[in-house]
């Protein structure tokens, strides 16, 4: 098989574009024929050694698949070779075969795009995970998404429109807005005066939820404009800069800060994540959400996909697509 593999922590540049031998389905795992490999703003820090987690070198980068089951390991009844599905591949994705646990796989709808069904493990899991368990986001509340243009913000504006949330999505440029817009968003607003603009937006109230991947200067804005008994999700730092939070904002204002980690979530509460993902498809087959793909490219061009997420230039998912698909 091709594959990326990651030798040792490094720049992006160091990634190496090789062929491995096919991987073997082990016991409850099922082999799959590779369609599409989801990007994802962590799988750059993580070949950088910048992220909380570090395997053992070498790996192969990636954690989403979309595909058809080619082989089945010993005991796993409840899947079929030729069954097209979406899975979490822990550290085994950027490749053109992957074998990963059957119970982190997810039928995929009839027809449905291996590239959009990418999005649905981290970025829209993250995001249902994070408004619907974390926030526990309810009809009628305010929702500020920041970076509502990217996977995860994207998946945001959409899951809180699902969930009856009028939704102020916050981009850093027009184009950027337009998407937002397209995906449901009630107001689009930039980060400049954040904190007046969503005041204004919202009355004098401020918000009941926020949903920050960035942090930095966003984070200290939405620290002044959260509503009582609001809460702020912290999702991320895709700025580079992990704030430092004002304890006294959280007593005198009375909301709460809430820490979202979509992995550790998936470990602790499996049942919990396997009905999220089940309701997460049944959207996506009947298209209540659509994930947007920024880009299919080439496996061997991860690199440089990596770096253009990093650097926050896409709209939407990106995804890598193995030779001869």
């Amino acid at each position: 098989m091709k594959a990326i593999v990651c030798n040792e922590f490094g720049p992006l540049s160091d990634l190496e574009y090789k062929d491995l031998p096919d991987p073997e389905a082990g016991p409850g795992q099922v082999l799959i024929k590779v369609e599409a490999c989801g990007v994802n703003y962590p799988d750059g820090l993580l070949v950088q050694g910048k992220y909380q987690v570090r395997p053992d070198r070498p790996f192969i980068p990636g954690s989403e698949v979309a595909g058809e089951i080619v082989a089945l390991g010993e005991g796993v009844t409840d899947r079929e070779v030729g069954q097209r599905v979406v899975g979490y591949a822990g550290q085994t994705g950027y490749a053109s075969m992957a074998a990963i646990p059957a119970a982190s796989t997810f039928l995929l709808p009839e027809g449905a795009d291996a590239a959009e069904a990418c999005a649905l493990i981290i970025a829209y899991g993250t995001s249902h995970h994070a408004l619907k368990q974390r926030a526990q986001l309810k009809p009628g509340e305010t929702l500020v998404v920041f970076g509502a243009a990217g996977a995860t913000g994207v998946a945001a504006v959409q899951i809180g429109k699902i969930m009856g949330a009028t939704v102020i999505a916050v981009v850093s440029s027009e184009e950027k807005g337009k998407i937002a817009k397209e995906c449901g968003a009630d107001h689009v607003i930039g980060y400049d005066g954040l904190k007046d603009k969503v005041k204004e937006l919202t009355g004098g109230k401020g918000a009941d939820v926020c949903y920050d991947v960035v942090g930095g200067e966003a984070f200290d804005a939405a620290s002044r404009f959260m509503a009582r008994n609001g809460r702020l999700l912290v999702i991320g730092f895709a700025s580079g800069d992990i704030p430092k939070f004002p304890v006294n904002l959280a007593l005198v204002k009375e909301y709460a800060v809430v820490g979202v980690f979509w992995g550790n979530f998936t470990r602790a509460e499996p049942q919990v994540y396997a009905e999220n993902m089940r309701e997460l498809l049944d959207w996506f087959g009947s298209r209540t959400v659509k994930p947007i793909v920024a880009g299919r490219f080439p496996l061997k061009d991860a690199a440089e996909v990596l770096e253009t997420v990093l650097g926050r230039g896409g709209v939407g998912k990106f995804a890598l697509i193995p030779e001869g698909v």
